[in-house]
């Protein structure tokens, strides 16, 4: 079960990096172009809202990543000093923790988004319709609980299938 879920972690995660790396890239060179554009007092119209709207991608799109490779902060200095089994269980505990507030995360992106669907939202200068990005935002929240789910797992069967 824990090789099968890595599986799916690893494809997906490849998928949501290359999006957010588009996205990313994107960030940079509307970034530079509004930058020659202002040498001439003529900036991009909407590159604000484009920022924010591939940044929420971006910043989405990399926490399942992220997680998976641990890097996101971790201070474990006290925890490091208990008992392995007393750390499995932390670990295990802080995963549940943290499977439960991106549930909430994410469901309630998809409230919003339905919301923004339904009332057709769009943004101000560009007329960019708002609720792809509220549910890319959910869908990232939906990475991050499979990440870490399948460390959950991991934790609790730490012999079975490559867990630790």
């Amino acid at each position: 079960m824990i090789v099968f879920l890595d599986k799916i972690n690893a494809h997906a995660n490849r998928i949501l990096v290359f999006i957010g790396g588009a996205c990313l890239v994107g960030m940079i060179v509307l970034t530079c172009a509004n930058i020659l554009f202002r040498l001439t007092w003529v900036p991009i119209q909407g590159a604000f809202e484009l920022m924010g709207l591939f940044g929420a991608v971006v910043t989405a799109f990399a926490l399942g990543p992220t997680q998976r490779k641990r890097g996101h902060v971790c201070a474990d200095v006290l925890v490091n000093t208990f008992p392995v089994n007393i750390q499995r269980m932390l670990r295990a505990l802080a995963n549940l923790i943290g499977l439960a507030f991106f549930a909430i995360l994410g469901w309630q992106a998809v409230k919003i988004g339905v919301i923004l669907f339904s009332s057709g939202e769009v943004t101000e200068t560009l007329r960019i319709i708002y609720y792809p990005f509220t549910f890319a935002v959910a869908l990232g929240c939906a990475d991050m609980m499979l990440v870490l789910f399948t460390d959950f797992i991991k934790e609790v069967l730490p012999n079975k299938e490559g867990g630790r």
